[in-house]
């Protein structure tokens, strides 16, 4: 009788089991169709006239570029460098010192020649307090803000005070802009008044060649780790956030390389400093803020500005990664619990957010138990093999289909990996990484939901190693 009761519940366990990795892997799938057609739209939608006509017009808004910068010595010269040299014709560099203490204030000042100078803007947003302003003295629209340690979103928030243009870039320390990525990512506000934030494409820069703020050579990583990331973000990105951008209800713009209009963000009282997913709370808030005044708005993906930046290569940092953004994302479902299955909030109440809920929030949980009981119950013959090979089929080869998808996807819209070797070891990796890479990602965002229900708030430690770069002689070190 037991063993009955035992099988029975295992039985409908897999069932469940089985229809979550099929509904999954099959919205990822329908993603990926839709982005294919998006992304071809889009190819041919803003032609290199237009863009001309963007950077010579009067009309177009100035941009407040903010870096929040806390211990990024490594890398923090070369992105400031890259943002000086952005093709735009009205912008401002404001590098916010977060409380470092590893030099990262003295080689922004000392390298970009800045000078004290007077606090001369008011608090729109409380933050912590500022110790000094610095100013360029050779011209260049430079300005780094010295402040007492409070955090990322702090430090964002004290930047936007700062900020002179209604436009506000926000965007990592350890980050690269491409020279038109500002143009680009302008587009929208352009096209329509009621944009409200821009997301532009994160590229992972890891064996890729860095010259003077420049990534003049594209390239994958020597690392298994950062390429299996590789496949992660094209997945992300070309398939997820241009499909929800389509449906206005893209859920996050990473933190990374983000546009916004500045009154809007100051509006909803700035970025939240309790949370570590302060990107995604902030796009959940003006969500909730225009739809509850019924107010038209557009929050939207655009998938060819691209920011590069340095992707985790040891095991250690890349789950604490995981396991913060995990956090974050439980967070921000919490904070913003109303908006779930609400008709309020259209097809973000009654998708998207039900789908964050579903897949993004319990599902590592669903996942891993899946995988053990899974295991277990065909190695004590509860279930028989051909059950248990379609669920294989539907979890792994499913999911592995889908991974190809988003390489097809990268080499049909944007081919930045030129050499075919890439194209062919990103394909592999897409495939590889349902063996062994997925389970260990599932367990590190495992720990990040039990993180959470424990109340755990901190970042953690978040080791680089530094871009590659290429010296005067033209060979990197």
């Amino acid at each position: 009788m037991l063993r009955d009761w035992t099988i029975g519940a295992l039985e409908i366990f897999d069932l469940l089991l089985l229809a979550y990795f099929l509904v999954i892997n099959t919205i990822y799938l329908v993603f990926s169709l839709v982005a294919y057609g998006q992304l071809r739209h889009h190819r041919k939608r803003w032609t290199a006239r237009e863009l001309g006509a963007v950077m010579r017009s009067p009309a177009t808004p100035g941009i407040s570029v903010l870096v929040p910068a806390f211990n990024e010595a490594l890398n923090v010269v070369e992105s400031v460098r890259s943002l000086l040299f952005l093709n735009y014709p009205q912008f401002e560099v404001i590098v916010v010192n977060d409380g470092s203490t590893d030099g990262t204030l003295d080689l922004v000042v000392e390298g970009f020649e800045l000078v004290r100078a007077p606090v001369s803007y008011k608090q729109a947003v409380e933050t912590s307090p500022v110790r000094a302003v610095y100013r360029s003295i050779s011209g260049q629209d430079l300005t780094a803000i010295d402040k007492v340690n409070g955090g990322k979103a702090d430090a964002i928030n004290a930047g936007l005070n700062a900020a002179r243009y209604p436009l506000v870039c926000v965007i990592d320390a350890d980050s690269v802009l491409e020279e038109h990525s500002l143009t680009r990512a302008v587009l929208p506000f352009i096209e329509n008044p009621t944009t409200v934030a821009v997301g532009g494409i994160v590229r992972l820069a890891n064996g890729c060649k860095i010259d003077h703020g420049r990534v003049v050579e594209v390239g994958l990583p020597k690392s298994h780790l950062a390429t299996f990331q590789v496949v992660e973000y094209l997945r992300a990105f070309l398939a997820g956030r241009v499909t929800l951008s389509m449906m206005n209800g893209l859920m996050i713009i990473s933190g990374a390389f983000g546009v916004f209009k500045r009154a809007s963000v100051v509006a909803v009282g700035g970025f939240r400093q309790d949370t570590v997913g302060e990107d995604m709370e902030l796009v959940a808030k003006l969500h909730s803020y225009y739809r509850e005044r019924g107010e038209k708005y557009r929050i939207v993906f655009q998938p060819d500005p691209v920011c590069w930046t340095e992707a985790p290569e040891t095991i250690r940092t890349l789950a604490r990664q995981r396991d913060r953004w995990q956090r974050g994302t439980l967070q921000v479902l919490s904070l913003h619990w109303r908006l779930f299955c609400n008709p309020r909030y259209g097809l973000l109440g009654l998708f998207v957010i039900p789908y964050y809920v579903l897949f993004e929030g319990i599902g590592p949980i669903i996942e891993l138990f899946g995988y053990v009981f899974t295991i277990l119950a065909v190695a004590f013959g509860l279930i028989n093999w051909t059950f248990a090979v379609l669920l294989f089929l539907s979890a792994v080869v499913y999911g592995a289909m889908i991974s190809l998808a988003s390489v097809i996807l990268e080499e049909v819209s944007f081919r930045r990996y030129p050499r075919l070797g890439d194209l062919l070891r990103l394909a592999f990796y897409g495939v590889l990484e349902n063996f062994g890479y997925r389970q260990m990602a599932t367990w590190w965002r495992v720990r990040g939901v039990f993180r959470f229900l424990n109340g755990e708030r901190g970042w953690g430690d978040m080791t680089r190693k530094g871009f590659e770069k290429v010296n005067n002689e033209g060979s990197t070190g």
